[in-house]
């Protein structure tokens, strides 16, 4: 399988893929997990010529294995558990609640942050499409899109550069449609599919967002 040189390569991939899906224009709405899924939301966003917004999510790192998912928390105040891992590996309902309550301060930092005083997307009633770079366990994903649930969109698409095979298939039950521009086999981590995976950073997020909010996505007739 032929690797994405970086994240704007996987969103233009993307990109390409839900033109084809969904047109484009509309009432289309991109919202993109930061920080690695903004620079491929904002591709993706330039593609379909729609706005781009983000929804901050959090993951809870497993103590003493921090990389290691044991769920995940979003804007709404919507929490969802990795049940298998919190139960392999037996963490007390108190590891749980100080995790959450450390990452709900950062995410409400990060929020305000990231959006500059502007205000977040309108989301009901509209065709919203989550993007990331990748799908692993889906952990964060899956708070992403319950919590956006809550806002009551028309539909909510999920698409991402690469994803386990499996997670990609559990999300066909989830969300209304999936894309997932690579999903190989073996699958052991999001970053060894792209040449360049270096982490996007804070002020990479709102230089892209500020574009994207000033007019920085174009038609599809111009891509």
């Amino acid at each position: 399988m032929q690797m994405f040189r970086d994240r704007v390569d996987a969103g233009r991939a993307l990109g390409q893929r839900l033109r084809v899906l969904l047109g484009g224009g509309g009432d289309l709405l991109v919202l993109a997990l930061p920080r690695g899924g903004v620079p491929v939301g904002f591709e993706v966003a330039r593609i379909l010529g729609v706005p781009l917004d983000v929804f901050v999510v959090r993951k809870l790192g497993t103590p003493g294995h921090e990389e290691l998912a044991m769920g995940a928390i979003a804007t709404g105040g919507v929490t969802v558990l990795n049940a298998g891992v919190v139960r392999r590996l037996r963490i007390p309902q108190s590891a749980i609640a100080a995790a959450a309550e450390r990452e709900g301060r950062e995410l409400v930092r990060r929020e305000q942050l990231f959006r500059d005083g502007r205000p977040p997307a309108r989301v009901e009633g509209r065709t919203v499409i989550l993007v990331d770079d990748g799908l692993a366990t889906g952990s964060t994903m899956r708070a992403a899109l319950r919590a956006l649930r809550q806002q009551k969109p028309a539909r909510i698409v999920v698409g991402v550069g690469v994803g386990a095979p499996e997670t990609c298939a559990e999300f066909e039950r989830e969300a209304d449609a999936v894309v997932c521009v690579h999903t190989p086999e073996p699958f052991y981590a999001v970053g060894q599919w792209f040449e360049d995976f270096t982490q996007t950073t804070d002020d990479e997020v709102r230089e892209l967002l500020a574009r994207a909010a000033h007019g920085g996505a174009v038609s599809p007739a111009e891509v």
